[in-house]
């Protein structure tokens, strides 16, 4: 079942259509920075030839860097910032040639590979306490009666394919012993609002939401009876990932491995300065009281980086087997997505602690 547009979801979608087109004029065109072809086995190069530029949608390394003075370290090539972030955009802005990296879960690599667009993974992130603070609860509408994984059975779920909420939903039946058949998915992208919207309108039983989507839904809602539950379900892989030609291209390969230490650098400051840090992006990026940020990053928004990728590549090629088997993908090698080169380079980093 696909949901149709609404009036309200009709203007998101103006909205991220708008946003896409700033970032694209903002990220000056498809020629920026352009550099010599890199081959994909030569050491990363370590000169930024003048006129580099990073075009990144990276929110939170945006607002670390230039909260924490960090930004003023990038040296030899320029960043622009694009208000672009998620699976669908991203993968959108990749193909316009307006973005040459982003920050996701893991299912946005896998299907932009099943679409044609050919990406490689630089950087990983995990949860230092991934059960105890996912990243995803299922929000349960009003009118609904979940209060547990076993009442999913015969219930309408918001069901994103190509975003790890999807993924989410397909592990969590397995967990609780439901096939797909055993409930109605009701496709709908998770784009802004639109699952908390779905959930308000009791258009569908459950959706998964995170972070401050999850906290901005509850506190509207919670008075009319809207909930949430946990799945139990290790949810915490996020990416940074970009198209190949972004690694293909000596000057930007060379600019990003100067911006992933800065990376690690930042991710090292919001440890150390949680307040700072809720304020300067949950408060004044994502419009959360402080109380709220404060709560959503002591659950889901800390992060850690680790040195090596095998353990979270393991489990991504886990869920991408769970996706080829649930939804008909081709069979694909996870390894394959990953570029191993910039593994030393974040390890290396970290040897300033995190």
């Amino acid at each position: 079942m696909t949901i149709r547009p609404t009036s309200a979801r009709l203007t998101v979608v103006a909205a991220v259509l708008a946003t896409l087109l700033l970032g694209v004029t903002a990220c000056g065109g498809a020629d920026a920075g352009k550099g010599p072809k890199l081959a994909a086995n030569a050491a990363l190069p370590d000169k930024i030839p003048d006129g580099t530029v990073l075009r990144l949608g990276i929110p939170n390394a945006e607002v670390a860097l230039k909260t924490s003075g960090l930004i003023d370290e990038v040296e030899g090539y320029d960043i622009e910032w694009a208000n672009i972030s998620g699976g669908p955009q991203s993968i959108e802005a990749f193909r316009a040639d307006a973005l040459d990296a982003s920050i996701v879960a893991d299912i946005p690599p896998l299907f932009a590979t099943w679409t044609d667009t050919p990406v490689k993974i630089v950087a990983v992130t995990e949860n230092p306490d991934p059960l105890e603070n996912p990243i995803y609860e299922l929000g349960v509408s009003p009118k609904s009666k979940v209060t547990s994984l076993k009442d999913l059975k015969g219930k309408k779920i918001a069901y994103s394919p190509g975003q790890a909420q999807g993924a989410l939903v397909l592990k969590t039946l397995e967990a609780a012993g439901l096939t797909q058949k055993d409930v109605e998915l009701v496709e709908i992208q998770s784009v802004d609002d639109t699952f908390a919207n779905a959930l308000a309108a009791n258009q569908v039983d459950v959706a998964p939401l995170g972070g401050t989507q999850l906290t901005s839904y509850l506190a509207k809602y919670e008075r009319d009876g809207a909930t949430s539950i946990r799945t139990g379900i290790r949810d915490d892989a996020t990416l940074i990932y970009g198209p190949e030609e972004t690694f293909e291209d000596a000057n930007k390969a060379a600019a990003f491995k100067h911006f992933l230490g800065l990376w690690v650098k930042a991710e090292k400051w919001i440890d150390e300065h949680p307040d700072e840090w809720v304020k300067a992006y949950y408060v004044d990026h994502e419009g959360l009281s402080f109380k709220d940020g404060k709560k959503v990053f002591e659950s889901s928004g800390q992060t850690l980086i680790p040195p090596s990728w095998d353990g979270f590549i393991k489990r991504h090629q886990e869920t991408a087997d769970i996706l080829v088997k649930e939804q008909d993908q081709p069979q694909i090698d996870v390894e394959d997505l990953y570029d191993r080169r910039y593994e030393p380079v974040v390890a290396e980093a970290l040897k300033g602690g995190q």
